[in-house]
């Protein structure tokens, strides 16, 4: 008797294995924009060009807002993704609720962010 040693997937493995990817595929997406948005008109990208702290901590809180509105994004997109494959199963359907939650906490963050660069600059003295 010959075993056979090429045994197929479950379901459920494979529907697992995809959501997976989409996830990767939409997230190496926002960041190769992020990352081309991020460059300049000639696509150089100036570090260093601050004359001040009041600009190095404005540079700052862009950086912050950008960087946690674009992780806000990746939870709102895996919040959807789950939700719209869950296929109606509930342990799905909560953890799609809990991204979307944390998408939201996300974005009220990239909000106060300079509120925190204010406090910032209040306790540097700029």
């Amino acid at each position: 008797m010959r075993v056979n040693r090429h045994t197929p997937r479950p379901a459920g493995r494979r529907r697992r294995t995809h959501r997976a990817l989409v996830v990767a595929a939409v997230v190496a997406g926002s960041l190769l924009t992020t990352t081309a948005a991020a460059s300049g008109a000639d696509g150089r990208v100036v570090l260093a060009q601050a004359e001040s702290v009041e600009q190095v901590l404005d540079n700052v809180r862009g950086w912050i807002v950008g960087i946690l509105a674009l992780l806000a994004t990746v939870f709102l997109t895996i919040g959807g993704v789950r939700y719209i494959l869950g296929g109606g199963d509930p342990g799905e359907i909560e953890k799609a609720k809990v991204a979307f939650r944390s998408a939201c906490v996300g974005y009220a963050l990239a909000v106060l962010a300079p509120l925190v660069v204010t406090v910032l600059q209040g306790i540097v003295g700029a």
